[in-house]
């Protein structure tokens, strides 16, 4: 049954089974003697004509640790997929000075970071199409073609609609780079090292906050906002190299594999429609058809979307057509799995719209400079960083339970310490606030994430993977035009009760801090009540763990003598 798929997966994927490799050490670090121990038969994937050529699993994964094909590929495909973070983040601390030199405002402004979300969130569900139709490589270098181009375009754009559409292009480009890099991981590393694979990948990917804020805010500084578009152009270009000379296809591709494109469309008029009601709500009030048409066009689309994917699973199911929902969400049926999705979406609406006000706050109520914005924020990324490594090895060891727990009670510690912000606040106050933010995401983000997909059968995990970063994605697109909505909303009441702008705008942050507390607090409860099962991380489990690392070590001790 579908509510017990936690307790399925264990009969489709044994721990340590390694698809025929040997079963590996418990704590053996999956990159260990990468280069040094005997290797399957490569001569098929060696010059430029190998990297055509794919690698399976025993290829891939060998003796507990990666090959050296494997390795360069993963490696090439987590740079890219850093670009992505880095392109999404870098461009924060730079917001308030892009809206002042194209005179728009903030609302209006937020659609630069607001669009590269909401791009990405529809992009990630036809990863499941295109992963099934094109090859790895046909895959990320046209992606990061698309990439280079949107960023040439905002580089030299001369009005805000053309930086917004390369912006959107940039997006479309690293869109589904996350995704399948989730699916490589899975389809490469065995059950028990999925973990502290994931957690190694995510640190890179949280790297991307501690250099994206801080070097746009320099960038911005020095040479204006456009010296951040140019150093993405350069990346781009680098990344595309890096792709056509170094990376190996993974996977057999489907050239008859087909596409709901109704359904693309569905999905950008839905949420693209409620955005573009929230975001004029500012400017128009509730009654003016600009605000309530979209919105409601916007939900009837999502509405829409949603039963289009139900009723397209069920027909292919029955095999009456050969093309799958653009969206299986029939994976949503499995309750762990719902609950690991709902709690990376919560972090990901409450966290979004931080990456936005806490620059609003540093640059215009206090007057620092966007330098100082972006190196404010630049512990706790870094923070993050450790945390996600140290998350994925504790998942392995621990379960999703007891990090998750700590993850989510830092979270809403440290947004509650920030809440509390004033007109004289020490400015280096909101760094520890955002350190143990960010700590808390790093303990969060990527244990749940990986506990959810571990919760599906193996067929089930590339569907998953599309859900959950769809989800999230448009959480985190929503997130920071509502909070921001919030905010000016507040400020306008107190603005209107004879409190100076900048006074107003301080109290209005403060109470977008408090709301995002208290989703902070509705993940403490999912995790308490709804991350169960097996490797959730139970006492029970705990033990079953503990015995069963002893008995290995007993084990290894007796082959040696």
């Amino acid at each position: 049954m579908a509510a017990h798929g936690q307790q399925e997966h264990p009969q489709h994927e044994q721990p340590g089974d390694g698809g025929g490799a040997p079963a590996i050490r418990p704590g053996r670090p999956y990159t260990r003697e990468v280069h040094h121990e005997p290797e399957p038969d490569t001569a098929a994937h060696r010059g430029i004509a190998g990297l055509s050529a794919v690698l399976t699993r025993e290829h891939a994964y060998r003796g507990g640790h990666l090959t050296r094909p494997a390795f360069v590929s993963l490696a090439i495909l987590t740079f890219i997929t850093f670009v992505g973070n880095f392109t999404q983040l870098q461009l924060s601390a730079a917001l308030p000075t892009l809206v002042d030199d194209f005179g728009i405002s903030v609302t209006l402004g937020q659609w630069m970071t607001s669009i590269f979300q909401l791009t990405m969130g529809v992009m990630v569900p036809l990863t499941a199409y295109l992963t099934r139709r094109f090859s790895t490589r046909q895959i990320v270098i046209t992606s990061m073609v698309v990439f280079t181009v949107g960023s040439v375009l905002a580089w030299l754009s001369p009005s805000f609609p053309l930086a917004l559409f390369g912006r959107f292009l940039e997006a479309a480009g690293t869109g589904v780079m996350w995704p399948v890099l989730q699916i490589t991981v899975f389809s490469i590393f065995p059950l028990d090292r999925r973990g502290m694979a994931m957690g190694v990948v995510g640190m890179a990917m949280a790297v991307a906050p501690a250099v994206g804020p801080t070097l746009g805010g320099l960038q911005t500084d020095m040479n204006g906002w456009r010296s951040i578009f140019l150093t993405l152009t350069v990346i781009g270009c680098i990344s595309v190299l890096l792709a056509v000379f170094g990376l190996h296809d993974f996977g057999e591709s489907d050239r008859t594999a087909h596409a709901d494109f109704f359904s693309v469309g569905l999905s950008i008029i839905g949420f693209g429609g409620l955005m573009f009601g929230f975001t004029n709500i500012q400017a128009y009030p509730l009654t003016a058809p600009v605000v309530w048409l979209p919105m409601v066009i916007g939900v009837a689309g999502i509405i829409w979307f949603v039963l289009r994917q139900i009723h397209s699973e069920k027909r292919f199911k029955a095999g009456k057509t050969g093309r799958p929902a653009l969206l299986d969400l029939s994976v949503l049926r499995n309750v762990h799995f719902s609950i690991g999705t709902l709690i990376a979406s919560l972090s990901f609406f409450a966290f979004s719209s931080l990456v936005v006000l806490i620059p609003l706050y540093i640059q215009n109520c206090r007057g620092y400079t966007a330098t100082i914005s972006g190196l404010v924020m630049l512990p706790g990324a870094i923070a993050q960083a450790i945390a996600q490594f140290f998350g994925g090895r504790a998942l392995d060891r621990f379960g999703a339970r007891p990090v998750a727990m700590v993850g989510t009670m830092l979270l809403f510690l440290g947004t509650a310490m920030m809440s509390m912000i004033g007109m004289h606040t020490w400015i280096w106050y909101i760094s520890i606030c955002q350190f143990i933010r960010q700590i808390g995401m790093g303990f969060v983000m990527m244990p749940v994430t990986t506990w959810s997909l571990n919760c599906l059968k193996p067929s089930e995990v590339s569907a998953g993977s599309a859900v959950t970063n769809t989800v999230r994605q448009i959480a985190g697109a929503i997130g920071s035009p509502v909070m921001i909505l919030t905010m000016y909303s507040i400020a306008a009441a107190q603005l209107s009760a004879g409190r100076s702008e900048i006074a107003s705008n301080i109290i209005g942050i403060e109470w977008a801090l408090r709301i995002s507390a208290i989703i902070n607090f509705v993940m403490i409860l999912l995790v308490v009540f709804g991350v169960k099962g097996e490797d959730a991380g139970s006492t029970r489990e705990a033990v079953r763990r503990a015995l069963h690392h002893e008995q290995d070590g007993k084990a290894a001790a007796a082959s040696a003598k």
